[in-house]
């Protein structure tokens, strides 16, 4: 392991220093969100940088580069760590995806690692049981096989064959294993989420002590959360994840593992079967993009909102940002106007483009991000944007080595906590993504078997001149397109560092954590003048706390074109923390 001593020297470099200024990169603006030292940091080094929203997850990310592994080598070593320390956020029951950049081979890959719903999985399984909805919480909602274990095989045999260096499979998930044996020390956000889901006063939905599992393995024998420094310990997991390691992902799909999943959710009417486990497999996809100044943004095509995020910037090219006061009304405005329309066009289309297509050609065109530009009014809020007709809960986290390779990567299991469910004897908390299916047979997400839901995750990347400038990303539903946009605008628009632009202000039009609301969420660090216009222009706002993790936990890592110095950026809103070697 990396000792403190070192560590911390992986910090060194302030924005305060502005060395910025020394690169091609534009210096940052007036420094007025680097505010104290530990938001200052803007993290420098030349041989590798891993940014996670867990400081123990970096470190693991770190152990592997500097041991000689590769971005992706180290992309699973921090995924599986996150899944023990952070599972309030994501678990080896979920679902991930990926954007892989191979320095070797010039090429950017995707790949999709989100499971499909039961073959038992129809509106008519759920309908019979008096239910218009599925589900948020229970076994129920675990209706889509976990696709992260998956992910991590794919990505793994890939890289192993591609790129330079590659260490042993186990070794990679050797950290998970120590901390789920051994313990580890319980964080203020995992205490906070998990005394948000005891609350007795929401049965439905919170209340997850009812689950035996869930109260046996978070909660202490009394029945309380653990306090913040208290250990956590996962035993089970620990022996699910030593399982993995030794025998790779078929011990999860088609092992005991697979096994003590279908047997639990069996027992309690769940939807899934071994059948669904042994057919899951992730998928090699192309990975979608637009032109976004001098820069091409990439993303995940459906049935990821990535379509969203690149809307957004297509939108954006129309408008000279620059000549906007960063922090001002009209940025705002602009930032929820274009978002707006974006997500017109998602909630009609988006779903698994294997049961419907979706026009995707004709939505990142520049012809359709000149026409949405149009139906902006810079004095007024919409408030009912519907989709041109064509005319044809989550952790993100970034690793570049130093060959070059560069992987962005989202893991979730979609609320807090997902279903709830810990399968008996494995210590996996399974997802309740499958929740967002309709049960609507006129929504294009509606239930099938066998089917992709409308995901909200999706990793990022920006490219200049063919090669990786910007690997960035964040958690946070509705918001991560949102933040996305404003990460890249405060970078190539603003010449913001990556830690101050993560450290700027952030909003939320929409809903996030799979709750509906109309308003406008913007953080109390907003100058109040702006909140009054803004206001005055007809958006429903409502301010909330500086920093607060509604905003999702983002980060970012730059890649400086000629020094190749590489910056790392991750969120105070977060436990996380960026460093390198």
């Amino acid at each position: 392991m990396i000792t403190k001593a070192l560590f911390l020297l992986t910090l060194l470099g302030s924005c305060l220093s502005n060395p910025l200024m020394a690169f091609e990169m534009p210096p940052t603006t007036t420094g007025k969100y680097c505010d104290t030292p530990s938001r200052c940091l803007d993290p420098m080094a030349q041989n590798g940088m891993v940014t996670s929203s867990h400081y123990l997850a970096t470190q693991a990310g770190v152990e592997i580069l500097r041991n000689g592994g590769n971005a992706v080598d180290a992309a699973i070593a921090v995924a599986s760590t996150l899944a023990v320390v952070y599972p309030q956020m994501n678990s080896i029951g979920g679902d991930n995806f990926w954007l892989i950049y191979n320095a070797k081979t010039g090429e950017l890959r995707g790949l999709n690692a989100s499971g499909r719903s039961g073959e038992k999985a129809t509106i008519e399984s759920y309908t019979s049981q008096g239910l218009s909805k599925i589900p948020a919480r229970g076994y129920l909602a675990a209706n889509t096989v976990p696709g992260v274990v998956s992910g991590w095989d794919q990505a793994y045999q890939y890289a192993k064959q591609t790129m330079q260096k590659s260490l042993p499979w186990n070794s990679l998930l050797a950290s998970a294993i120590h901390y789920a044996e051994q313990g580890t020390p319980v964080t203020t956000s995992l205490n906070y989420w998990t005394t948000v889901n005891v609350d007795t006063s929401d049965r439905e939905f919170r209340h997850l002590q009812r689950f035996p599992e869930f109260k046996r393995i978070y909660l202490k024998a009394n029945g309380q959360p653990y306090a913040v420094g208290e250990v956590l310990k996962q035993p089970d997991l620990a022996l699910t994840l030593q399982a993995i390691a030794s025998q790779g992902s078929d011990a999860f799909y088609s092992g005991d593992i697979a096994k003590k999943i279908v047997a639990d959710l069996s027992a309690h009417g769940g939807m899934l079967t071994l059948k669904d486990f042994a057919q899951h497999h992730a998928d090699w996809v192309t990975p979608i993009h637009v032109n976004y100044r001098d820069y091409v943004a990439y993303n995940l095509p459906p049935n990821t909102q990535g379509m969203a995020s690149l809307e957004i910037l297509n939108i954006l090219n129309n408008f000279d940002i620059k000549e906007m006061t960063e922090g001002s009304a009209d940025y705002y405005h602009l930032m929820v106007e274009a978002t707006k329309q974006a997500f017109a066009d998602r909630d009609r289309y988006l779903t698994d483009p294997a049961f419907n297509p979706i026009p995707l050609g004709f939505l990142l065109s520049t012809e359709h991000g000149q026409q949405q530009a149009r139906r902006i009014d810079m004095a007024k809020a919409q408030s009912d944007v519907r989709p041109l007709d064509p005319k044809g809960d989550t952790v993100w986290f970034g690793v570049v080595d130093a060959e070059g390779n560069a992987v962005s990567i989202i893991q979730s299991i979609y609320h807090d906590f997902g279903s709830g469910i810990v399968a008996k004897d494995t210590g996996v908390l399974l997802q309740n993504r499958g929740s967002f299916f309709s049960l609507d047979k006129a929504n294009v997400n509606h239930l099938e078997p066998r089917k992709r839901t409308y995901h909200t995750l999706n990793p990022a990347m920006l490219l200049k001149a063919g090669k990786p400038y910007l690997v960035y990303g964040t958690m946070g539903g509705e918001g991560q397109p949102q933040t996305q946009a404003a990460i890249v605008t405060r970078i190539v628009d603003f010449g913001m560092s990556p830690q101050e632009a993560i450290n700027a202000p952030r909003w939320l039009h929409g809903r996030t954590w799979g709750a509906s609301s109309n308003d406008l969420k913007i953080e109390g660090r907003v100058n109040a003048q702006v909140i009054e216009e803004l206001k005055r222009r007809g958006h429903p706002v409502r301010v909330v706390d500086n920093y607060t993790d509604t905003m999702g936990h983002a980060g970012a890592i730059l890649i400086e074109p000629v020094s190749k110095v590489i910056f790392g950026a991750t969120d105070p809103r977060s436990d996380g923390v960026a460093a390198g070697y």
